[in-house]
């Protein structure tokens, strides 16, 4: 197994969450999204994002505004719904237990891997 593939595989899992984590902060054009997630080493191209933009906008978990813009046509500004802010919690505890169970398998020590008779 690739380790690139494995890196890239863990990174789709985890992109929705990222994109809805951006959105609750603030309204955000696309390409202000593709910044944010370079800026934390995400790196995510727009033939990505397009597509799970409007799975999500489907979904009921985004909403859109068109906005003007001064260098250019106007803008679609997404932001999240009423339900996908309630997704988005689901999702705060889903990986919460996730990180802990990471976490607990990192640190786990051979005393632990003893199973008691």
């Amino acid at each position: 197994m690739n380790i690139e593939n494995a890196k890239s595989q863990m990174r789709k899992g985890m992109l929705e969450y990222c994109v809805l984590l951006l959105l609750k902060h603030r309204p955000s054009y696309a390409s202000d999204i593709i910044q944010q997630l370079k800026k934390a080493e995400l790196l995510v191209v727009e033939g990505t994002l397009y597509p799970l933009l409007t799975r999500l906008k489907n979904d009921g978990l985004l909403q859109y505004e068109w906005q003007e813009s001064t260098q250019g046509p106007p803008r679609k500004y997404y932001a999240l719904s009423p339900e996908g802010e309630k997704f988005l919690e689901g999702l705060d505890g889903a990986w919460t237990e996730l990180a802990n169970t990471i976490n607990y398998l990192k640190n786990i020590t051979p005393q632990l891997l003893e199973v008691k008779r």
